[in-house]
C-alpha cells in the first residue's frame, strides 16, 4: 500500500462547524446549492455564500465543471472559504477515479494558494453521486498523501458512523 501522511485526521461531525481555514463543498457544477453536504453548507452558510458562487463565471450554467474547484468566501461559517468541487457522478464517468482524484487535488491546490493551513473535505461523490464509498476512501487518502500537502493539517469531516469505520479502515490499511 501507501503511507498516510500523519497531517490527515478522519472524524464524524458537521463540517459547517469546524473552525479551519477552508472547508470543501461537495458541489454541483452550477454552484448554486443542492442537497446532501452541498446543501448543508449552503444553510448555515446563509445567503452571503449563495451570492459569492453566483460571481462566479459561468459557461453555459456551469461554472465548476467535474474534478475542478472554485473558491468563494464563506459567509457564516467559522472557515475563512469555501472551496466547492464536483466530484465525479459515479455512474456516468468513463474514469471515475481520475475525476475524483483531480477533485481533492485541485482543492489542496487552491487552498494552499490561499494560504491555508487547514482544509475539511466530506467525502466527495459519496451521496447522490453514488462513488463506492471505500473505493472513494483509497482514492481521496492517496490523493491527499502527496507531499507538496504536507504542511495542510487535512481533515476528512464524515457524516455516520458507516462512513467513518470504512474510512478510518482504509486509513489503517494504508500505514500497516
Amino acid at each position: 500500500m501507501y503511507e498516510i501522511m500523519k497531517n490527515i485526521k478522519i472524524i464524524e461531525g458537521d463540517i459547517t462547524k469546524l473552525d479551519v481555514d477552508a472547508i470543501v463543498n461537495a458541489a454541483n457544477p452550477k454552484m448554486l446549492g443542492g442537497g446532501g453536504v452541498d446543501g448543508a453548507i449552503h444553510s448555515a452558510a446563509g445567503p452571503k455564500l449563495l451570492e459569492e458562487c453566483r460571481k462566479v463565471k459561468s459557461i453555459n450554467g456551469i461554472r465548476c465543471p467535474f474534478g475542478e474547484a472554485k473558491i468563494t468566501p464563506s459567509g457564516n461559517l467559522l472557515s475563512k472559504y469555501v472551496i466547492h468541487t464536483a466530484g465525479p457522478i459515479y455512474r456516468n464517468e468513463k474514469d471515475p477515479k481520475s475525476v475524483l482524484i483531480s477533485s481533492y487535488k485541485n482543492s489542496l491546490l487552491l487552498a494552499l494558494e490561499h494560504n491555508c493551513e487547514s482544509i475539511a473535505f466530506p467525502a466527495i461523490s459519496c451521496g447522490a453521486y453514488g462513488y463506492p464509498i471505500k473505493d472513494a476512501a483509497f482514492v481521496a487518502l492517496k490523493a491527499c498523501s502527496g507531499q507538496e500537502f504536507s504542511k495542510l493539517e487535512i481533515v476528512f469531516c464524515l457524516f455516520g458512523s458507516k462512513t467513518l469505520d470504512l474510512w478510518q479502515s482504509v486509513y489503517d490499511q494504508c500505514n500497516t
